[in-house]
């Protein structure tokens, strides 16, 4: 069997581990980290969950403490290509034969007395293995979902961090903000201090009362640090013990400012420590992340504007900066949505924004169908059509598109892996005119 063989068997099995779907639960990925001897206790941990933004948080945490010298893991889902986007070392993704690696050592570990692992379980315990088999010093690790009966609250963190928090997986996490709150602070671990950008004042006052409960140093956005935008585009961050000014992102959009207080706030805790992560460090770290899909633009002419814009709020988001940025465009919209998410309140968001729209079916089993977002969409845009095939979609709004026109792919992420697997293949679509 060859190298290449054996990935593409290793990934076959592990997707049909989707038809688990979700379970929240920790008796299982306990059991198998148990068995490969619990690598998740040798290395340190920044523990990342939220509604939105966990992903920019987490990936500029691991810009930066590579910057500084150390050897840091990141985990993230989803992927939007590959799998091993999944499992980085040093922000790379890890080779074919490191997955194949990790796979089987975890598919040794699983206890057949049990339930099978779910694909989020088996992951989570194969980048944890990878971690520790290539002696990370540290790991960023994001949640899946919610967090008390995440599997990856097995770890025990250095750090918390709650990035915010909206309504979202009701059917796992509950029906309201409450609700919600109490599964996300459920990864606050006793003695280990919280981050938090979180602003709704009931949610505010749930996590905090639960980090007392656990003696977990708690701040909060706003409270304990703050930062202000500038004209020039950069901004000051007002800390915990620091005051830092005329600081850039390298991520665009204006809600990435407010992500990168939250990093901030963690390099303050960090250094707390005794670690030392310089000013030039954290600077760097900030200017040079680059986080995938997320207001992602890959071509200029035509401007082709990638966003995962996944949930109300990231819709908002991507919103906020097509009205700021490219309000003198003709915006097509390509957009596909999961059948979980709000997709009146989006298409509400987006839509009035577009000269045209083309509605697309993701190829995950949760993608809504394109006619019953079109019911809801064409008495609020004349110009729209369905292309239910992702990749139909961007060439037709591509060869339709002018010079100074905008095509913005968006939805869901995995409406954005479809698209970056195309430009992936046939390169010559960007910057065509």
């Amino acid at each position: 069997m060859t190298p290449k063989t054996s990935y593409d068997k290793c990934l076959k099995i592990l997707y049909s581990l989707r038809r688990y779907g979700i379970i929240l639960g920790l008796d299982v990925i306990g059991n198998i980290l148990f068995k490969l001897g619990n690598p998740q206790n040798n290395f340190k941990a920044i523990h990342v969950a939220g509604t939105n933004g966990k992903g920019s948080v987490a990936s500029t945490l691991s810009t930066i403490l590579k910057h500084a010298g150390f050897r840091v893991g990141l985990y993230t889902s989803p992927h939007l290509v590959r799998f091993n986007e999944r499992i980085c070392i040093n922000n790379h993704p890890v080779s074919d034969e490191n997955v194949v690696s990790a796979y089987k050592a975890v598919k040794e570990a699983v206890h057949h007395g049990l339930r099978e692992p779910t694909f989020f379980e088996f992951s989570t315990a194969m980048a944890f293995y990878e971690f520790d088999r290539q002696g990370v010093d540290w790991a960023v690790v994001e949640t899946g979902m919610g967090g008390r009966l995440d599997a990856t609250n097995i770890i025990s963190p250095n750090l918390t961090i709650i990035t915010n928090i909206s309504l979202e997986h009701k059917i796992y996490l509950g029906n309201t903000i409450s609700e919600i709150t109490r599964e996300k602070g459920g990864i606050i671990k006793k003695g280990v201090p919280v981050i938090t950008g979180v602003t709704q004042k009931h949610a505010v006052s749930l996590l905090k009362s639960i980090a007392e409960s656990q003696s977990a140093p708690f701040f909060c956005f706003k409270d304990a640090f703050r930062v202000r935008r500038n004209r020039d585009a950069t901004f000051n961050y007002y800390g915990i013990d620091h005051v830092w000014r005329n600081l850039n992102t390298g991520l665009i959009g204006g809600h990435q400012v407010y992500n990168a207080a939250l990093v901030l706030a963690a390099c303050e805790l960090i250094n707390k420590n005794d670690l030392n992560l310089t000013l030039e460090n954290i600077k760097y770290g900030l200017e040079q992340t680059h986080w995938p899909g997320r207001l992602e633009i890959v071509s200029k002419t035509p401007l082709i504007l990638l966003d995962g814009a996944h949930n109300f709020i990231a819709a908002r988001y991507l919103a906020k900066y097509l009205s700021e940025n490219l309000s003198q465009r003709n915006i097509t919209l390509i957009i596909g949505i999961l059948d979980d998410k709000p997709y009146r309140a989006m298409l509400k968001d987006l839509l009035p924004l577009c000269k045209k729209a083309i509605l697309v079916r993701p190829k995950i089993d949760r993608g809504l169908a394109p006619e019953k977002l079109y019911a809801i969409a064409k008495p609020m845009i004349s110009d729209i059509r369905i292309i239910p095939d992702v990749e139909k979609a961007i060439i037709h709004a591509i060869e339709s598109a002018s010079t100074d026109d905008a095509v913005c792919i968006a939805g869901s992420l995995y409406v954005v892996g479809e698209a970056k697997e195309l430009f992936e293949k046939q390169p010559d679509l960007l910057n065509k005119n």
